[in-house]
């Protein structure tokens, strides 16, 4: 069973030694699980997640500033809502 990715087929592989529990690499073998495009799905997961925690702890002050805003003072422009 492979998984869909949106990653390139055609981008350059690089080789890497993981190290990976091993009742996973079996499990994962006994289901025909593309281990090592398991791990490249799972790779890019991290990546993005890690970003995403970046640039909220980046934006924290403007959030929490905004958020403070329309707490105190609504919604700027709630009064042309349609619903």
């Amino acid at each position: 069973m492979r998984h869909a990715t949106s990653r390139s087929v055609s981008a350059t592989r690089q080789a890497a030694e993981l190290a990976i529990d091993e009742a996973l690499l079996v499990e994962a073998k006994s289901l025909d699980v593309d281990i090592s495009l398991a791990a490249e799905e799972g790779i890019a997961q991290a990546i993005a997640d890690s970003k995403a925690e970046r640039w909220l702890s980046e934006n924290r002050a403007a959030l929490d500033s905004s958020n403070a805003f329309v707490e105190c003072h609504g919604l700027p422009l709630a009064d042309f809502r349609a619903f």
